[in-house]
């Protein structure tokens, strides 16, 4: 009779001890397949900030050698140059935290990614809030800068960067002036001597208005782009000599700007979208990872 009351009390033993195993083998699969999908995820956004850490370097380091290779004969450079290395450090350093984190499943560190991504993802719909609802003091603020940028033209060297940078926007968007060409021709320090002519910047050059030889060799361009001898020509920083009301873009760069954000509008959404989502998901998957650590580990070590 002892015998027998004893089986099924070892049988049911048996049976109880399996379920958990299984149970925990589904869930440390899904635990690992997480992590390694973080990791790798990082790891890619890991190599692309040091590409473009690498890229800001090599422009402040040697801008000429970064010029031919780009193909183009101007970009503020300046002002990327910065932007690109402190882009690339930010980038490296937050995939960094993702990377060794998932990897060596140190809570810590998953901590501070989410925090960190759950910190950029409110700053960029707090910005999104802000120039939806305050669009139009945004817009008299860029009008006061450029304005300022163009009236001050050439008289202080700390501004360079950001005459460079509205040239490259006027080369780009083909236009000239904030409102039209008529705000380089009141600029005091382009003021020229001859009666029926004015010094505007090369940018505001329409060379498709002329085939006149003498005209385009006013204009101190020597490097032609990539595409061949129709394309447009490279930009260059020197000031042409230009007759009034003639041979420069008739547009202002404000109706341009308008124009080119109204074209670009559903791209610049979508783009905003998958960085958005990107982030959501590299949240929901850290934090997934943070949570369910300790528990498996309390599991393994109980049934183990």
């Amino acid at each position: 009779m002892e015998t027998w009351e004893e089986l099924p009390s070892m049988h049911l033993v048996s049976i109880n001890s399996k379920n958990p195993q299984s149970k925990m083998s589904a869930q440390d699969s899904c635990l690992s397949f997480t992590k390694y999908l973080l990791f790798v995820f990082n790891l890619f956004f890991f190599v692309l900030g040091s590409l473009i850490f690498c890229f800001g370097i090599w422009i402040l380091v040697d801008k000429t050698s970064f010029v031919s290779f780009v193909g183009l004969s101007f970009l503020p450079l300046q002002i990327w140059s910065k932007a690109l290395a402190i882009s690339g450090i930010l980038t490296m350093g937050l995939a960094l935290l993702g990377c060794v984190g998932a990897l060596k499943e140190l809570r810590c560190l998953l901590g501070l990614y989410f925090g960190i991504l759950l910190l950029l993802f409110v700053t960029q719909i707090t910005l999104g809030i802000l120039i939806s609802t305050q669009h139009i003091r945004l817009e008299r603020k860029v009008k006061d800068i450029v304005q300022e940028t163009i009236q001050n033209y050439r008289t202080d060297p700390e501004k360079s960067a950001a005459e460079e940078s509205w040239e490259y926007v006027q080369f780009q968007l083909r236009c000239c002036g904030w409102n039209s060409p008529q705000d380089w021709f009141r600029v005091p320090s382009l003021s020229s001597n001859m009666s029926e002519a004015y010094r505007v910047p090369c940018s505001c050059y329409n060379s498709s208005a002329t085939n006149d030889s003498a005209i385009l060799d006013m204009i101190s361009l020597s490097q032609f782009s990539r595409a061949g001898p129709l394309a447009r020509p490279g930009y260059s920083t020197d000031l042409c000599v230009v007759p009034a009301n003639s041979y420069t873009y008739r547009e202002g760069c404000e109706r341009s700007l308008q124009k080119w954000l109204h074209n670009n509008l559903i791209s610049i959404v979508g783009i905003c979208l998958g960085v958005g989502l990107l982030e959501l998901s590299f949240m929901a998957l850290s934090i997934f990872l943070c949570r369910n650590l300790d528990q498996v580990y309390d599991r393994l070590a109980r049934y183990r």
